[in-house]
């Protein structure tokens, strides 16, 4: 059956309630008159509720202790330190609250936790809003907390300070892991508000630098409680494409926003514009706020501006710089070619007035008649090979003709034929010898069987009742049933009288 609630809120079981309200309680301890072995007096103790004959459960003690603690406390705030924080695999966290006088139970379920922007720690100050309860299959008195906000620091910045040393130990901000700015892009990409002043600037500096410079824009929200996941996921938009389609993709990307509150750029604090970031095949720059505005996102991208119009002007050099950078290189280049050819020029001039250079052609003159001379020995090594080469050649030209081969094919022939008679007539001696061998063996077996005996008159008796042979008179009895086998078959007899043969004396008497 569903149970039915009174108006006040408690649960109809069928069970009596508790005397809260406007009913009159029992005092603590006086509740259970003494034991006189009479039934009370009053006619309230039969029929009242929380009387002898009508006890209470414990479950509506619970029940109506519970309806009335969150009748009475159904939304307060309190402040407190929290100690005994566990966070279970549910995504609820059980913790207490304290104070240097007491204590008390709390819980925070994860629907409530959800949205908070910190986690809490042990030791942590905060003020909460909550509604008093009673756990009622353990009779636990707690409180269940619907929001809570850190005292002192406030909240954004104990989840700043938190999601940074998480990811720092990560490694994600690590400087090994961060990618070069190409220094010349063709192609751009921005991600930013549309309507902001962030892309007007960039915008601006683009063109005073650049004017021929492809800028891709993906619009997208940088404020508000969807912005962090619209950002993360124009990361991605933006590397999909690059990898699917780098004629229009991008080289590096700006993530661009004007300044604000800790608030407004909060977006950018977040874990998941973090993890888009370092996980972007594409070099990001972070120009988030102003030069003092700081954010995670400066943490994770692969370098930072202090300003949107910074970051435009790190993307792209000005055309008068490059034009100073280029001029200068070239003039270096020619001063540093004419010095080395001036060198060069006096080390040559040296080394020809010197006798060591005249050696060294009397050495390479040398060189090039010795070269002569074997070039000339090579020659007639290698005609003589090919002369040697070219006799075998006729000769095993002459041994491959056509009348060659055929009598060459004809002696083998023979030589195959008088082989294969040899070996036919082996193999007939050799069976001869073996038929002979078996014969002479069957022979021998049948000398030696016993059913060659029984040819010449014998037969071999076997006991009938045990199977065995009868080999001595001694074992049977007139009258025993014995099988006798012949030569040519077997019959049955029957035994009329038994002679056992004496057995012989010293002198073989019997």
């Amino acid at each position: 059956m569903t149970a039915m609630k009174d108006p006040q809120g408690a649960e109809e079981t069928g069970e009596p309630r508790l005397p809260f309200g406007d009913e009159t309680s029992v005092p603590a301890g006086k509740d259970t008159p003494p034991s006189t072995g009479r039934a009370p007096s009053t006619p309230a103790a039969h029929a009242g509720p929380g009387s002898r004959n009508r006890p209470y459960t414990i479950a509506a003690i619970n029940t109506a202790a519970r309806d009335m603690l969150e009748r009475d406390f159904g939304d307060i705030w309190l402040q407190g330190e929290i100690s005994n924080f566990k966070p279970h695999t549910s995504g609820h966290w059980y913790f207490s609250l304290k104070d240097d006088r007491a204590q008390i139970s709390a819980v925070m379920f994860r629907s409530a936790n959800a949205v908070l922007k910190f986690r809490p720690e042990d030791g942590h100050s905060v003020l909460a809003r909550a509604r008093v309860t009673l756990y009622e299959p353990r009779g636990l008195y707690q409180i269940n907390i619907q929001h809570m906000e850190p005292l002192g620091a406030g909240a954004l910045q104990i989840a700043f300070a938190q999601l940074v040393a998480r990811l720092k130990a990560e490694g994600l901000f690590d400087a090994e892991r961060k990618r070069p700015i190409p220094p010349l892009p063709r192609r751009v990409g921005i991600i930013t508000s549309p309507t902001g002043a962030a892309l007007r600037d960039v915008l601006r500096v683009l063109q005073l630098r650049a004017a021929g410079l492809h800028v891709l824009i993906a619009p997208c929200l940088v404020q508000g409680a969807a912005a962090a996941a619209q950002i993360a996921d124009a990361i991605r938009r933006m590397n999909d494409l690059s990898a699917k389609d780098p004629e229009r993709g991008v080289e590096v990307l700006i993530l661009a926003r004007g300044g604000g509150s800790l608030e407004d750029l909060w977006p950018f604090n977040e874990e998941i514009v973090a993890r888009a970031i370092v996980a972007s095949a594409l070099p990001v720059i972070s120009a988030i706020g102003h030069e003092t505005d700081v954010t995670i996102a400066d943490f994770a991208a692969d370098a930072r501006a202090a300003t949107p119009s910074a970051a435009a002007e790190m993307v792209i050099k000005s055309r008068e710089e490059l034009l100073a950078r280029v001029s200068s290189a070239s003039a270096r280049l020619h001063q540093g070619i004419r010095l080395l050819v001036l060198g060069r020029r006096s080390r040559v001039q040296a080394l020809a007035a010197s006798r060591a250079f005249a050696r060294a052609q009397t050495v390479l003159a040398e060189a090039q008649q010795r070269h002569d001379e074997a070039s000339a020995r090579l020659v007639r090594v290698i005609q003589e090979l090919s002369r040697g080469l070219r006799e075998r050649l006729v000769l095993a030209s002459q041994r491959l003709a056509p009348r060659s081969l055929k009598a060459e094919v004809g002696a083998r022939r023979g030589r195959l034929g008088a082989a294969a008679e040899m070996l036919a007539r082996s193999l007939r001696e050799r069976l001869r010898a073996l038929r002979d061998r078996a014969a002479a063996a069957q022979a021998l077996l049948s000398s030696l069987s016993p059913l060659a005996v029984l040819d010449r008159g014998y037969a071999i008796v076997h006991d009938e009742a045990t199977g065995s042979v009868v080999s001595n008179a001694a074992r049977l009895k007139a009258g025993r049933t014995v099988r006798v086998q012949v030569a040519h078959g077997r019959f049955g007899a029957s035994v009329s009288w038994v002679e056992p043969e004496t057995a012989p004396d010293r002198k073989g008497r019997r």
